[in-house]
């Protein structure tokens, strides 16, 4: 059944999406008539829709997949009309009309932003079903590169404030090294939900912090951004330092979106000048002494979870006996690594029994956490799941 402007009828046996919704914009009767014969002809599965003017087109444009547009309207003439009618076709795509005397109107259009030009008289309905399902098909193709690049750019966006995220030792003693490790565990992620950093508030004093939010998202990642920016400007501010982590805990659950969130944290108070060191855990797994050609875990209370039931957590003294020897500090996603083919956890021994290895011996401090995490790895049989964060502080010959 035509419709009385040419063009077929919905048919009731084809499914919709499989059909194309054109617009024709064209005043002349005539070549209107003529187009929806075209198309009728070929059986183009292309439901046409007349308008005579852009006023008329804007109120029937909704819902329609191209714009077949004539150059010579009415109410607009020439680009002036495609640069309307592509302001007002949202994700349609625009064929454009020309007569024989203007084709040099439709390379222009082109360039304009149309998907491509037809000239009057010189198109059967193969041709214009042709057209006009390309025409669909490029604006499709545009509009998936146009979002690509968006996502592009959001992402390269994300990863330069990422990369600002991520601390800078505060730090001008040279008595003691700081190397650093950190590995998300989110995918092409550049940082998680554990976190460090590192302060020096006088000559003789170096402050460190290692901590984990639990969970692996976005939410987590800017959660553990919050408590080392806190932490550091408790620190900074001269907090008593039995009262850093409570203070630290308040900020976690004022901040947290869930009530199950919860962190665990390690802190290290070194005084240099004494080559002793203060240690505080909440929930948090102790770290490793290197000293004398022994690895020792230090032996601190392992205290309460920060989120969980606020309390202070109890301040552990380690004095050091030589001036060589290296603190690591680390969080869990480095432990909790498969050994073998059962559901044995690396966990702290085995970490101590990795750094106790001949092998390491030949490995240079800066790079021994990069090659913790791959023995870690190859225990594991595959990469860790968890985020993995570290910091290896150390003296003299650091062993």
């Amino acid at each position: 059944m035509p419709y009385p402007h040419g063009g077929l009828a919905r048919h009731a046996d084809l499914p919709p999406g499989e059909r194309l919704r054109v617009l024709l914009v064209e005043d002349d009767e005539g070549d209107a008539f003529l187009v929806g014969e075209l198309l009728a002809e070929t059986n183009s599965m292309i439901d046409l829709l007349v308008a005579t003017s852009l006023s008329e087109a804007r109120q029937r444009i909704t819902g329609v997949d191209c714009v077949l547009l004539d150059l010579g309207l009415p109410d607009a003439q020439g680009l002036d009309g495609l640069r309307q009618v592509l302001e007002m076709s949202s994700g349609a795509a625009v064929c454009v009309l020309t007569g024989r005397s203007d084709e040099h109107l439709g390379v222009v259009a082109v360039a304009e932003g149309a998907q491509d030009y037809l000239v009057k008289g010189q198109v059967d309905g193969v041709l214009l079903t042709r057209a006009l399902r390309y025409a669909v098909e490029r604006k499709r193709a545009d509009e998936n590169a146009r979002r690509l690049r968006e996502v592009e750019l959001r992402q390269a966006e994300s990863a330069r404030l990422e990369r600002g995220l991520l601390p800078q030792p505060l730090m001008t003693t040279d008595q003691v090294a700081v190397h650093t490790f950190y590995r998300p565990g989110r995918h092409a992620a550049l940082i998680g939900g554990d976190f460090f950093d590192v302060v020096q508030t006088r000559p003789d004093r170096l402050d460190l912090i290692v901590g984990d939010v639990c969970g692996h998202g976005v939410d987590e990642a800017a959660l553990g951004v919050e408590l080392r920016v806190a932490w550091r400007a408790l620190v900074l501010a001269g907090v008593p330092d039995d009262e850093v982590l409570p203070a630290l805990e308040q900020v976690l659950m004022s901040e947290r979106r869930l009530q199950e969130i919860f962190a665990t944290v390690a802190t290290t108070r070194l005084d240099l000048d004494a080559n002793r060191a203060t240690v505080r855990l909440a929930g948090h797994p102790p770290p490793l002494l290197l000293s004398g050609g022994r690895v020792a875990p230090v032996p601190a209370p392992g205290g309460l979870l920060l989120g969980v039931r606020p309390r202070r957590p109890i301040a552990y003294d380690l004095e050091f006996d030589t001036d060589d020897w290296s603190l690591l500090m680390y969080t869990d996603g480095l432990i909790e690594g498969r050994v073998g083919a059962g559901n044995e956890r690396l966990d702290v021994p085995g970490l101590s029994g990795l750094l106790d290895e001949p092998a390491n011996r030949t490995v240079s401090l800066p790079e021994l956490p990069a090659w913790l995490v791959g023995r870690a790895e190859h225990i594991n049989g595959g990469p860790l799941a968890d985020d993995v964060a570290m910091l290896l502080v150390s003296r003299g010959g650091g062993r």
